[in-house]
């Protein structure tokens, strides 16, 4: 973990976004996105200085979806782009190193989305043979992270609920009468 101030100077802040890959081995750069039950994977390759950061919604596409098809909301595309990214800077696939980060429940009523993320990125990683050297996963609140690419340095922190928790759904009055189905 870094504990320095993140910009200093001419540095660079770049969001990465759902749906997003980005790797760099520009010094100064800092890579950030907040996530809740999605996952971001910060890889890195120590010796050539590059990494980069992914953002994504869900693991995989659903059982039947076209084959071949692509889609930057899963976990499965996005891997492969930022590996392939880096690769594109000079890294080496035997030099990476990852940290993964997000992965929350956020609603205790719906599908554990960001325990699925969690495993799925962990499965994904172990099968490429690509150490996780930091994992911050699960639990129920929101984080933000900040990962400065050529170093391989990062930074996550809780964020409060209140500040991600979305406004109460104004619902409407029950209907009563009788109802006539055509």
């Amino acid at each position: 973990m870094f504990h320095q101030p993140i910009l200093k100077g001419d540095a660079r802040r770049i969001t990465v976004m759902q749906g997003q890959a980005r790797a760099s081995n520009e010094a100064g750069l800092s890579l950030t996105t907040v996530l809740g039950s999605c996952i971001a994977c910060c890889l890195f390759d120590p010796l050539a200085g590059v990494g980069g950061m992914n953002h994504f919604l869900l693991a995989e596409p659903p059982q039947g979806r076209g084959a071949g098809e692509l889609d930057e909301n899963y976990g499965a595309y996005l891997m492969e782009v930022l590996i392939n990214q880096m690769l594109g800077l000079g890294a080496s696939k035997g030099r990476m190193k990852a940290h993964l980060y997000g992965g929350a429940n956020m609603h205790r009523a719906m599908l554990k989305i960001g325990t699925i993320n969690g495993q799925f990125a962990q499965s994904f990683l172990e099968r490429e043979r690509i150490p996780v050297v930091h994992a911050d996963l699960g639990g129920s609140v929101a984080r933000r992270v900040e990962f400065l690419p050529a170093l391989g340095k990062a930074r996550c922190r809780s964020v409060a609920a209140e500040v991600v928790a979305p406004e109460p759904v104004q619902r409407a009055p029950r209907a009563t009468g009788d109802v006539e189905l055509f």
